[in-house]
């Protein structure tokens, strides 16, 4: 049987107690329809990772008992994941598969042939708080507000080795740890973004030897950088 995982960043996972967060409690009892006896898995995203029984459940709280303590599923490697925004459904898709493969960092962009430049960060959020429960990881991964491209390399180029994917094109090794991939409009990169990323010296990696849509390009790269 499924064991369903939530994500409870404000609740103190102790061994015995009351848990009362509304949101989740409601989704116990209207959607889920548990029953004392079901056991869950609470996790706060920082420490634990906790598998509970419920002991009594009611509209507003429901008593819990830890069973056990799980080892917490952690991304080996910390990959940050450069999208240009994306139209319609593609960016919730792009979130929700980053999440599920082991991005870090989420930071979607505005480049000069972007398909939109509107982005609802909490609605985001919620997306990969759902991916992250759904998935059994044991952390959130961050998200921000769109960045300019300009912007978005000046304030993350120090942070971790950043490549722009290209159709066909032979890269360097891939480091260990802290690496980034910039993913570009279904239009390309505008001859300006390229020769910023020139100026900032970003290297190229290949992906595959065909033309791969915007989002199928996000998580192969991911992928690639994961391995």
């Amino acid at each position: 049987m499924k064991i369903h995982r939530f994500y409870c960043p404000d609740t103190k996972l102790t061994h015995d107690f009351w848990f009362r967060e509304p949101v989740v409690l409601s989704q116990w009892t209207k959607v889920l329809r548990f029953r004392p006896g079901q056991e869950i898995v609470l996790f706060d995203g920082v420490e634990h990772d906790r598998l509970y029984k419920i002991l009594e459940l009611r509209p507003d709280e429901a008593h819990l008992e830890l069973i056990t303590d799980y080892r917490r599923q952690l991304p080996k490697k910390n990959v940050y994941l450069f999208w240009s925004l994306l139209k319609k459904d593609k960016n919730d898709w792009v979130l929700q598969k980053a999440t599920e493969l082991g991005v870090s960092h989420l930071i979607p962009m505005i480049a000069d042939r972007s398909e939109k430049t509107g982005f609802n960060i909490e609605r985001a959020r919620k997306i990969v708080i759902e991916a992250a429960e759904q998935c059994g990881r044991s952390d959130i991964p961050s998200v921000r507000d769109a960045l300019h491209v300009e912007k978005a390399l000046q304030q993350y180029k120090d942070k971790a080795t950043l490549y722009i994917c290209e159709q066909d094109s032979q890269g360097p090794d891939l480091p260990g740890d802290d690496t980034g991939v910039l993913i570009g409009p279904e239009g390309g990169w505008s001859d300006a973004e390229k020769q910023l990323f020139v100026d900032n010296e970003i290297q190229h990696i290949a992906l595959h030897d065909f033309t791969l849509r915007a989002e199928t390009a996000a998580v192969t790269a991911v992928a690639r950088l994961l391995q």
